[in-house]
This record gives C-alpha cells, structure tokens and sequence, in this order.
C-alpha cells in the first residue's frame, strides 16, 4: 500500500513538471512566432538602390561572415559580422553623424545589426530583403 501510495505521488509530480514544462514551451514559441520586425528602422529594398545610385557617400554595413561575403559585395561596404559588432562598433565612429545601411544575406541579421548601431548612438536602418534579395535582377 506504502508504495501504492509513493508511486501516485511521482506519478503525479511527474505530471505537473510536464504540464509546467510543455506551457513554457508554448508561451515561448508563441512569443517569437508572433513577433514581427520594427521596422521603423528599415528600407526598402528599392529605396536603398536609388540611395545606392544617387549617393557615393552612402555607407553600407554588411553583417554578414566573411565566408558570405566572398561570394560577392556591395562596393565600398564595411564587413563587420553581426557576431561581433558589438565588440568592433568603435571602428564605424567616424561614421557616428552618417546614416548607416545594415544589410545581410537574408534581413535576419541585419535588424539586430541596426539595434546593435542605435543602441550605441548611431543611426542605423537595415536593409529588407538582403543580398538575396539585392543581387536579383
């Protein structure tokens, strides 16, 4: 009866730690299925072209690794990786008054790229779309 009674008591501590765990799996998901990009501090793709055409001093921030990066560049773009902008932002300081463009492969990085600018006082938009979307034609 002793481990009748023993065995219900887990089984049911069991249950509960699933039911707790499979509830914060939920809430956690919905919250980054849900979440959408700002973007207040974006560009569209064919905004930033005319800038590109109409402006030489536009600065272009390419997050991207340098792996990616050598499959092809927008001309005059810093590569700085998103994995350690924050580590490197000093090196865009002469570029503190300018407006910055964040763009990356596929506009996964380059919103948290952006973030990363304007938390430290630069202004910063990313680009929608990214190279993908950049190199169609």
């Amino acid at each position: 009866m002793f481990f009748w009674y023993v065995w219900i008591e887990l089984r049911e501590d069991f249950m509960n730690k699933i039911k707790t765990f499979i509830t914060a799996a939920f809430l956690f998901l919905s919250f980054f299925a849900c979440a959408q990009q700002d973007q207040s501090n974006s560009i569209s793709m064919k905004q930033f072209k005319e800038r590109l055409k109409n402006d030489k001093d536009i600065i272009v921030l390419d997050v991207r690794t340098p792996g990616e990066v050598a499959t092809g560049m927008i001309e005059n773009a810093i590569n700085i990786p998103v994995q350690v902008l924050e580590q490197r932002v000093d090196e865009l300081e002469k570029y503190k008054d300018k407006e910055i463009f964040v763009i990356c492969r596929t506009q996964n990085r380059a919103p948290i790229g952006a973030s990363i600018l304007n938390a430290n006082g630069y202004k910063a938009k990313y680009v929608i779309g990214g190279m993908s979307v950049y190199n169609q034609k």
